[in-house]
């Protein structure tokens, strides 16, 4: 007699379908709504989280240091911070200013997505928060994979969506699963819409496993850096100037595609000036370090940070021009280079800082990672300290692809409506039927 085998079916797999399920029971109600209306709710949500007593930032605070790894101290500087310019009003113009054809257009409709499935990745809330609601927005229900080390905002916020409008709460699923689970992923994966964040390899990974009739929007490793005007840094108080920059290294630990890994002193005096500032940096990470301690560092981090140091403090008794600033523990370390060529960073509060004597050499010494490269932090180029210089400097790096210019200490705080690695942040997530027919 042949033996009856019963295959269970996998249940993260079989929760996914049924997420799934809701979504596609939800849409017809989603379609149906006025994009205006789905915007109000979404935007008293954004407004609510906003206020540092409401509910949802409280459990925001009570369940993310500890699922992150990140200190209360960095995760609720860096949620107020990055939180300033996020209103509901800001998210409605966001929204409206890429989707409302522009006067003398060809008028067009919008054809939502019937479903879009969202793999949030890394351990920063403030992309996983615009990216869970951005979909709702295209009037597309939206199915969402969290990252590892950021399970939470996602579910708090399609918490917050379903208490402010059941209707709307019902067309947002959080689904876990294991990425290692190729039954779960590729069920997830068949949305009409698919959008990735992750490394390079993990965004390889799902592109083959998405098909060329479905729309896939990926994010994939980006990294940012800063330059300062090596005259003007210190040409009155340097404080503000150095201070700004260790905010920008130690919110979120460094570990953000906004955290500047890299520092280029440009200007004649550069090489002169980089001790100096290295050592200002330090000074000034010393103190944050008081204010905004770190969060956990795994024991491989630590493990790089003492082999660069050791690196770092050979070529500095080599008599290499090299300058090593480091705390007791391996809290943060700044290296003064001697020359602008690119080294890796452990993260975890990790900066290097390159002398660059000429403008016109920042783009060479960007080359090796200007396919990755995010924002740029600008500083010591006020008014009567090189005004001239930061416009030539920013022509440079616009012509290299960098996607944000912003001030020093704001790196963090991303306009809403930031074109993310250069694109708009809604177009790519919706259809448009052009209207080339006459109206009666």
């Amino acid at each position: 007699m042949t033996k009856l085998t019963i295959q269970w079916p996998d249940a993260d797999a079989e929760r996914v379908e049924a997420a799934k399920g809701r979504l596609d029971v939800a849409r017809r109600r989603l379609v149906a709504r006025s994009r205006e209306g789905i915007l109000a709710v979404l935007g008293s949500v954004f407004d609510q989280w906003r206020q540092p007593e409401s509910k949802w930032r409280r459990r925001f605070m009570d369940e993310f240091p500890e699922r992150s790894g990140f200190s209360a101290e960095v995760a609720r500087a860096g949620i107020e911070l990055a939180l300033e310019s996020w209103t509901g009003e800001a998210l409605a113009q966001a929204v409206e200013g890429e989707l409302r054809p522009a006067p003398g257009a060809t008028p067009h409709a919008l054809s939502p997505f019937s479903m879009t499935s969202v793999i949030l990745g890394g351990a920063i809330p403030m992309p996983n928060l615009l990216g869970s609601v951005l979909p709702l927005c295209a009037q597309s229900p939206v199915l969402i994979k969290p990252a590892s080390r950021d399970p939470v905002t996602p579910a708090l916020l399609a918490e917050a969506i379903a208490e402010a409008d059941p209707e709307l709460g019902r067309c947002i699923e959080v689904v876990r699963f294991p990425s290692s689970d190729g039954e779960s992923l590729g069920r997830f994966l068949a949305a009409e819409c698919v959008v990735a964040t992750g490394s390079n390899e993990t965004i390889r990974q799902i592109r083959a496993r998405v098909r060329t009739s479905q729309r896939f929007v990926a994010y994939g490793h980006k990294l940012s850096v800063a330059v300062i005007n090596a005259e003007g840094w210190k040409r009155r108080d340097p404080r503000p100037v150095v201070e700004a920059l260790a905010l920008d290294i130690a919110l979120w630990d460094q570990l953000g595609c906004l955290s500047p890994l890299a520092l280029y002193l440009v200007g004649p005096e550069a090489a002169r000036e980089t001790p100096a500032f290295a050592g200002a940096l330090a000074e000034a990470l010393e103190a944050l370090q008081q204010s905004l301690p770190r969060g956990e560092t795994p024991l491989e981090a630590a493990s790089a940070i003492r082999h660069e140091r050791d690196e770092a403090r050979i070529r500095a008794a080599a008599g290499g021009g090299v300058s090593l600033f480091e705390s007791p523990g391996t809290e943060w370390t700044v290296v003064g280079e001697s020359n602008a060529e690119w080294r890796p960073s452990p993260l975890h509060r990790f900066v290097r800082v390159h002398p660059v004597p000429r403008i016109d050499e920042l783009g060479e010494a960007l080359r090796p990672i200007v396919r990755n490269l995010s924002s740029v932090a600008l500083a010591g180029f006020a008014p009567g300290a090189g005004a001239g210089a930061q416009e030539e400097v920013g022509r440079v790096l616009a012509r290299l692809g960098a996607t944000r210019l912003c001030e020093a200490g704001r790196m963090q705080a991303p306009a809403l409506d930031w074109h993310h690695d250069g694109q708009p942040i809604l177009l790519p997530l919706v259809r448009f039927t052009g209207m080339e027919i006459a109206s009666d």
